[in-house]
């Protein structure tokens, strides 16, 4: 019941993420055109084409193609701007048959207009016939105008042209490309879609379906007005092209004036229909749009089931190991560390599904991170209660000054990871904003629940008289290590790692980043069997061998991690054509005999039954037995039959009786019913899993479909579930893999700069927040490194123990150098809050200080990265493979994070603060 009330993003629940960008190319041509029929001249400059992409023409085209998309306004469809030119569109549980009827009702501009067929039997029609033969062209403009033009006629899903009849006599017939001439008024009369009101569907004078039109009154009136022009008589009729986005649709014969309604007929199909309508509604687009994504991922709702499945599972032992462990360790303050973590995680939970903030896998991983870094704030605050008690002050003063002295420190320590998570969040894409809203979140919950919920609990035990000793006895006691005493072997190392890894890096090339980063397609797919991964990674190489690709084991649905057999692998290709690489994919596989997955398995025989007694007047019920796998959804199944039985009703031919009825596939049947396996409702309680199993579905038909002709059409439904498809499907222009590199570039350069002035702020000196980022750039530099390093090992040397494989650079990876910054921010805050205080009024900075700063504050450096390591590492374990290579960066950074704020940020603090004395200093 918790997990219905979260709204799951596409890796979590399956489903797809498109990207559109303008078409600049078309639009200056559309400019271009208007310049012509002003009569004007002159270049169209970028200037001209940048200021009609304007944030409120943006804007209106997001309403536009959420009208398209979202008809009734019911479907969980997100559609957004990004960008100054680009619409994201988020198609959560959709299969890849929804997606390509949604990518065909997006791009169409919906430009629809009336006009007239030139006619022999009309001087002026054979005058401009004359005139645009001679001149040769596509476009006849008179005084800036454009008066007539050649126009294409629409084709079919069949690929054939529309019956519009232009075999009439005194209509001009087809030019040698099979376009019609189409004459258009004058520009005060022409009638166009923005006078349209509604669009509805409907049935013609013979029953086929068809569109009917509703105009507002001026263009009624005008319509009237070009319909009285041309009514004819009755030995002739003028013909009225209907155009849609520059096609000639249908060409009905003008029998009577028409003024504020009438139907557009085309012989369309049932989705042809549907689709027209939702264009013809939602209005044509503002400016043109590419009609291939620039960027599309979709997830199969069955790995999104297992995906989210992982992430839960590690948010559960990650949960689990923090609580034991403080536990062991404070006792009763781990009471209230722990109450308060379990508050924080309901907050975030709680306040994420109130804002309707979409979960996505980095979010999950969001929720990971919160539960290590909410234990920071904790064990300051409980590290400040034992030195004060260890002085000898009172229990209620232990507690007062141990928060108060926390207090800043885990204010500007937070902050800092607040900057990271803001920038994230404006440069990232709809996952890594998913992680950015978590942490953000989760930030501001875990400092409310440790400086003031903690609070209220350790001061109402205390005024209770129920809390002796506030805090236990300490098992890591203050050390006395000469730390900058080794600073010299430190920079030694930092070198050493720093240029092996960068070295690694630079001779890896493009080697290193992931397909959002670099161009090119990603697919996942699941094999019928287990198969060698090192035959399946060959064929596919050879197959490919006019490029480079990459190929990995994922572990498979169910949990089988065997290490030389696998059944889920993953493809990575430099190609950005999808469908070739699909195509490519599907027949390499096939020569290999490496049979893929499909969703449905078996259907039963299709049974009468209580269906036959219980049908509506009319009709015939039957019930149809199906063994279906849970990535199928109730709307998949309708929508399967609806096709299917479709189909049935156009194989009917004209010459049957019955035609009229058959016209109309949605009389022909109903799906009543869609009844949930045993199996479904037994693992309710036990799973996560969100959408049921379904064991059989009801029909209802009409008596007039024979029965084989309903094992055909069910035959067909099961074929349609039966094509094997992919289980991710990742797509990036080069162009997007180009600007995300500069973004994240962008993200990692404004975040340092933002955190000096910060630091320089609360610090009131700039050395301090110098020494911080030259510590934070030594994290990334080697973490990054550390990345390279172990992809080589594992590409090139084979080496890939301890879940160790070739990880690629993408933008959940840069989150996650962001939060290394951050978290490493944090302990390097708190060693510089101490020195402060070390250090007092005391002009100079020595070693001294620096040395007993950094041993007051190393139990709680370790305490603090252990938990936050622990969990990142069951994170890394557990979490799946869509956020494998972001929680290895974590496991690193964690480990260079806390050997940074020692060995870099305070020695470098050091210098920077002595530089200009070259005393030796005590």
């Amino acid at each position: 019941t918790l997990l219905s009330a979260l709204d799951f993003g596409i890796d979590l629940a399956g489903g797809t993420n498109l990207i559109y960008q303008v078409d600049r190319a078309a639009l200056q041509e559309k400019i271009e055109e208007e310049i012509e029929q002003a009569g004007d001249e002159g270049a169209v400059t970028s200037g001209q084409v940048e200021e009609r992409i304007s944030g409120a023409v943006m804007d209106q085209m997001v309403g536009a193609v959420s009208r398209r998309l979202n008809p009734s306004g019911v479907e969980e469809i997100t559609v957004r701007r990004v960008g100054s030119d680009r619409i994201e569109v988020i198609i959560p549980k959709a299969d890849r048959e929804t997606i390509e009827r949604k990518k065909a009702e997006m791009t169409r501009l919906g430009s629809l207009e009336f006009a007239v067929l030139a006619t022999r039997e009309n001087e002026e029609h054979a005058e401009l016939y004359e005139k645009i033969t001679e001149q040769g062209t596509d476009d006849l403009y008179i005084d800036g105008e454009l008066r007539a033009s050649w126009r294409p006629i629409a084709t079919g899903k069949d690929g054939r042209q529309k019956p519009v009849s232009f075999d009439d006599g005194e209509v001009y017939p087809l030019d040698s490309e099979g376009r019609g001439l189409v004459v258009f008024e004058h520009r005060n009369d022409r009638v166009t879609g923005e006078f349209l009101r509604k669009a509805s569907p409907t049935t013609d004078q013979n029953g086929r379906l068809a569109v009917s039109f509703l105009f507002y009154p001026q263009g009624g009136t005008r319509f009237s007005r070009l319909t009285q022009k041309y009514l004819g008589g009755e030995q002739f009729k003028y013909r009225l092209a209907i155009l849609l986005d520059e096609q000639i649709q249908s060409a009905p014969q003008i029998n009577a004036v028409i003024s504020m309604q009438g139907i557009i007929q085309g012989r369309f199909t049932r989705e042809e229909v549907d689709e027209l309508v939702n264009v013809l509604n939602a209005g044509a687009l503002a400016v043109p749009i590419l009609k291939d994504p620039i960027s599309e991922q979709t997830v199969s709702p069955l790995l999104g089931e297992e995906v989210r499945r992982k992430g839960i599972m590690a948010i559960g032992i990650a949960g689990a190991a923090v609580f034991i462990f403080m536990l062991l360790y404070y006792r009763f303050a781990g009471v209230v560390a722990n109450t308060c973590l379990i508050l924080n995680i309901l907050l975030v939970i709680g306040t994420m599904a109130m804002i309707d903030a979409t979960f996505t896998l980095p979010g999950l991983a969001g929720i990971v991170l919160t539960i290590g870094m909410a234990v920071d704030a904790n064990v300051l605050i409980f590290e400040r209660m034992r030195e004060e008690r260890t002085r000898g002050s009172s229990p209620r003063m232990a507690i007062q000054n141990g928060f108060g002295r926390a207090f800043t420190a885990i204010i500007d320590a937070n902050m800092t990871t607040l900057i990271v998570a803001v920038v994230l969040y404006m440069i990232g894409t709809d996952q890594v904003r998913g992680f950015a809203v978590t942490l953000f979140i989760g930030i501001i919950m875990s400092m409310f629940t440790a400086l003031y919920f903690g609070r209220l609990i350790f001061d109402l035990c205390e005024r209770k008289r129920w809390l002796k000793e506030p805090i236990g006895k300490a098992l890591i006691r203050p050390p006395h290590l000469d730390f900058i005493g080794k600073r010299r072997i430190a920079f030694v190392v930092s070198v050493l790692l720093i240029v092996a890894g960068m070295s690694t890096l630079f001779m890896r090339g493009s080697d290193n980043l992931d397909i959002d980063f670099s161009g090119g397609t990603m697919l996942t797919f699941e094999l019928t069997e287990p198969q060698e991964f090192s035959d399946v990674k060959n064929a596919l190489q050879t197959g490919f061998d006019d490029e480079s690709i990459t190929v990995e084991k994922l572990s498979d649905i169910g949990g089988d991690e065997s290490s030389e057999k696998g059944r889920m692998f993953r493809v990575r290709s430099k190609k950005p054509d999808t469908e070739v690489v699909e195509d490519e994919v599907r027949k390499i596989l096939k020569e290999q005999d490496y049979e893929l997955q499909t969703v449905a398995t078996t259907v039963g025989d299709i049974e009468t039954g209580t269906a036959e007694a219980d049908a509506t007047e009319g009709f015939r019920g039957f019930r149809v037995p199906l063994s279906l796998k849970p990535a199928i959804t109730e709307s998949r199944i309708r929508q399967a039959f609806e096709n299917s039985l479709g189909e049935l009703s156009q194989s009917i031919p004209d010459s049957d009786k019955t035609a009229p009825i058959y016209e109309r596939p949605a009389s022909l049947f109903k799906v009543v019913n869609l009844d949930e396996s045993s199996e479904s409702q037994e693992s309710e309680e036990e799973s996560t899993q969100s959408e049921p199993l379904y064991s059989s579905v009801t029909i209802e038909v009409l008596p007039v479909v024979k029965r084989d002709d309903l094992d055909k059409a069910v035959g067909n439904m099961v074929s349609s579930f039966a094509e094997a498809s992919f289980a991710e499907v990742n797509n990036f222009s080069s162009s997007v893999g180009d600007e995300m590199q500069q973004s994240a570039l962008m993200a990692m350069v404004v975040s340092l700069v933002a955190i000096v002035a910060y630091i320089w702020f609360r610090f009131q000196r700039i050395t301090f927040g110098l020494a911080a980022v030259l510590a934070l750039v030594h994290d990334v530099l080697v973490v990054l490194g550390g990345v390279a390093l172990v992809s080589y090992g594992a590409s090139q040397l084979g080496i890939t123990f301890l879940k160790l494989e070739d990880f690629k650079i993408n933008l959940p990876m840069i989150a996650a150098f962001m939060t290394i910054v951050g978290y490493s921010l944090n302990d390097t805050i708190v060693v510089f809050d101490r020195i402060r205080e070390v250090r007092g009024k005391n002009p100079a900075l020595t070693e001294q200080m620096i040395n007993t700063s950094l041993n007051q504050t190393l139990s709680r450096t370790l305490l603090t990265s252990l938990t936050t390591w622990i969990v990142v590492a069951i994170l890394y374990w557990f979490g799946g493979e869509g956020i494998h290579g972001f929680a290895f960066c974590l496991v690193l950074g964690v480990i260079v994070g806390t050997y940074s704020s020692i060995y870099v940020a305070s020695p470098a603090l050091l210098w920077l603060m002595n530089r200009g004395n070259r005393t030796k200093t005590a």
